[in-house]
């Protein structure tokens, strides 16, 4: 028993702490920066004011996580984020393929709580800074309300991920609120004021079917949608949760002081759809249907950024840039909503492409003014235009990836954030962030810690491409233009064979297609036309578009649309390997072609985009000759995703043993080995909602084992799934030869691997 006389005073408990790194913020970029910090051997204390991680993801918010694949809707090949943004994308497609948020909240609470170097404090918010000095902080103070316990964190470096950017506000970091003038950074795309300068928030709700009939009374302060909310027909019985993002308020308030009365506004707009849907009789099929869950935060969108060395603006995304010190990329479309969301006349947003994905330089993480203070996810140093294409979850995360690689150069080399670009450290950090996982678009390195690189490699196969099987062929309709995707080297373009069928005798369209921006996957540019007269019934049609390619890049062998046509598609898939298609996805204000307004300062072009397997078939072309090899060599050139190239060795699929050595002239002490796998980089792995296909990617090897030269088995490996394999041996390999041996993930699919890394610990 407890028991206490009167005080005149008490005071709470207080607890403080002392770590390298403190990071504010347990959304996606918070819960990344923090796994990545502790992977750098940082000891790291993560402050979050939910009870859960995750932000606008987790099972409070329950949007998707997405971007720059952005639902597949857009020209960004294999651009799904890298490091751990993709670790936790995989897992969670692995085990949650159905998108249940608390899978997810699970998963997340479950990769950190596994990471030793990471505090994690649930239901604790920042509420004071103390700086040693005006321009660096000192500690942060936070309280827990479920423990009625202050903290007190104590760090040489901070990290903002929190949104609103309160540690980056008491701090007096500067920052902005709302949308600059076009003129600031000639952005033809800024908004005037009958526009809005902030986004909204949203809340969502799930219903379920309770297979009996269900009544609804509707509280009195939900609103009568079909007077109040000019889209209210497009509300319907069958969509809830994300599906319904364009339910947004807020964006003529204060988005930080004002969110418990913009809450309030959304609850009324919810409960008022839901009236509608079960009471006005338009909705019969919603007779069984119930309210199963309302948010009861909304998912906020936008409210400070904080300004660093460099600013981000539309030309940065649109003429994609290239930055000396990029350490990211972005990819959503520059996506801007009307101030008045749900009650506006408006359309509900508005989406401009660009043709690619485009870098994020490392002065945007850090603030100006305070110099140890990181800025990560949607407070990043942009402008409100920029913003609407660097705010989204996958983005985000993937900016605070880099933050924290960038900690952990700042302890090791005892520098502040600026001064890492200022004093030439940027290699460096590219480097560190390229051996997380972190793909960096346009940055090339060389490992000289990866023995590899100074190995000879043998292969017992390798896949050489002139076409695809013609076993379980499927026919379809060229209703949509199609394109088979092929990755040529320099020379003639070889003739091929494409078998289809015709309805009727008539004359199609095909055409030989490049991107007029290298490296990129917008086939904008035409080398060659042919048109082709038929005959009715199955055909093999012979092509030679007599064209010469002039460097490494993809090509696109376009089928335009014609009815009476039916193309050939097999069941065949390979790493590096895809079709396309000339279709709609309204998901992303993609109606096939993107035609920008004039003066706009965006491009016009067409979509030519993958569909979702088991669709996405590969056109089943013949070449007369190897279009492509794909050597063992791929595996050393720093590169884990398709780009120009495939950069990944394939085996050949008759090979029953695919196997790949590493030989050295003289014994290496090997610690660690670092294998990177094909897990589809294309496809988008949202994380609530929307349903996958597979749990494991078709390219992922499952099975593998390697040897040493003497035949030990020294390591294996059942039922893999995830890119990225982190072998870490507990005493060293002597060893002069190491053996690599897969299985094939499938009889349709062989074995391939973007890049082997061994490394001696000591010397890393």
């Amino acid at each position: 028993m407890i028991r206490k006389e009167a005080e005149e005073n008490r005071s709470l408990k207080i607890e403080k702490y002392n770590t390298d790194l403190a990071i504010i913020g347990g959304g996606m970029s918070g819960v990344c920066a923090a796994i990545t910090a502790a992977r750098q051997g940082l000891k790291v204390i993560l402050v979050q004011d939910r009870p859960v991680l995750g932000g606008n993801a987790s099972s409070e918010v329950r949007l998707w996580i997405l971007g720059a694949t952005s639902h597949m809707g857009n020209n960004n090949r294999w651009s799904r984020e890298g490091g751990i943004i993709d670790e936790l994308l995989v897992e969670n497609t692995y085990r949650n393929p159905e998108g249940n948020p608390i899978i997810l909240d699970m998963i997340l609470l479950d990769k950190v709580k596994q990471e030793p170097n990471i505090t994690l404090l649930l239901n604790t918010a920042v509420y004071e800074v103390n700086k040693s000095e005006p321009e660096r902080i000192e500690s942060i103070k936070a309280f827990c309300s479920q423990n009625a316990t202050t903290y007190i964190i104590h760090a040489p470096l901070f990290c903002d991920a929190s949104g609103d950017g309160v540690v980056s506000f008491l701090s007096g970091a500067a920052f902005r609120m709302g949308a600059e003038t076009a003129e600031e950074f000639n952005e033809p795309m800024a908004p005037d004021a009958s526009y809005g300068e902030l986004l909204g928030h949203s809340l969502y709700f799930y219903t379920k079917d309770t297979e009996k009939p269900v009544k609804f009374t509707a509280p009195a302060f939900a609103i009568d949608v079909q007077k109040e909310i000019p889209r209210y027909k497009s509300f319907n019985a069958k969509e809830h949760g994300c599906k319904l993002w364009w339910v947004e308020h807020g964006g003529r308030m204060d988005t930080v002081h004002d969110t418990e009365k913009i809450k309030w506004e959304l609850w009324k707009v919810i409960y008022g759809v839901w009236d509608y849907i079960k009471n006005s009789g338009n909705f019969p099929e919603a007779e069984n249907y119930t309210l199963e869950w309302v948010g009861m935060i909304p998912g906020k969108r936008e409210s400070r950024r904080f300004e660093g060395d460099y600013i981000l603006s539309q030309s940065d995304l649109i003429e994609q840039k290239v930055h000396e010190d990029a350490v990211a990329y972005g990819g959503w479309s520059i996506d801007l909503h009307p101030a008045d969301g749900v009650f506006s006349e408006r359309s509900p947003c508005n989406q401009w492409h660009s043709k690619g994905i485009f870098q994020i330089p490392y002065r945007c993480l850090y603030s100006k003014n305070i110099k140890n203070l990181f800025l990560a996810g949607r407070i990043i140093s942009v402008s409100h235009v920029a913003f609407g294409g660097t705010r989204v979850m996958g983005t985000c995360a993937y900016v605070a990836q880099a933050a924290a690689v960038a900690a952990a150069l700042c302890l090791k080399h005892h520098k502040l954030p600026a001064e890492l670009y200022q004093d030439n450290y940027m290699p460096h950090l590219q480097k560190a962030l390229i051996r997380t996982g972190q793909y960096i678009p346009n940055v090339d390195w060389e490992d000289e810690a990866d023995n590899v690189q100074q190995a000879n490699l043998k292969s017992s196969s390798h896949f050489e491409f002139k076409g695809f099987n013609r076993d379980n062929l499927v026919f379809k309709t060229l209703s949509i233009a199609a394109a088979q995707m092929l990755p040529v080297h320099p020379g003639k373009f070889p003739a091929f064979k494409v078998l289809l069928r015709a309805d009727a005798p008539t004359t199609f369209q095909a055409e030989l297609r490049i991107s007029a921006r290298h490296g990129g996957f917008t086939p904008d540019t035409v080398l060659a036309v042919k048109h082709i007269a038929l005959q009715a019934g199955e055909q093999d049609v012979n092509i030679d578009f007599d064209v010469v390619i002039d460097q490494d890049q993809y090509a696109f062998v376009c089928f335009l649309i014609n009815e009476k046509v039916q193309l050939a598609y097999s069941d065949q898939r390979f790493t590096g390997m895809l079709s396309v298609f000339n279709g709609v996805n309204k998901a992303v204000s993609n109606n096939g072609k993107q035609v920008a307004p004039e003066g706009s300062g965006v491009e016009t072009f067409e979509f030519w985009c993958p569909q979702r397997r088991p669709e996405g078939q590969n056109i089943a072309l013949q070449f007369d000759e190897v279009i492509h090899t794909f050597s063992e060599h791929n595996i050393k050139n720093g590169i884990d995703r398709p780009t120009v190239q495939p950069n990944a060795w394939v085996a050949d699929l008759a090979d029953p043993a695919p196997t790949i050595e590493v030989a050295w002239e003289h014994e290496k002490f090997i610690e660690k080995i670092d294998l990177v796998f094909d897990t589809d980089t294309d496809h988008p792995m949202e994380s609530v909602l929307m349903t996958h296909p597979e749990t494991v990617m078709p390219f992922c090897v499952r099975n593998y084992h390697i040897e040493d030269e003497h035949g030990n088995v020294v390591y294996r490996k059942r039922d893999n799934y995830q890119a990225r394999n982190e072998i870490v041996f507990e005493s060293q390999l002597k060893i002069k030869k190491l053996k690599i041996i897969l299985e094939h993930p499938s009889t349709n699919v062989p074995a391939s691997l973007f890049s082997v890394r061994c490394y001696t610990i000591k010397h890393f």
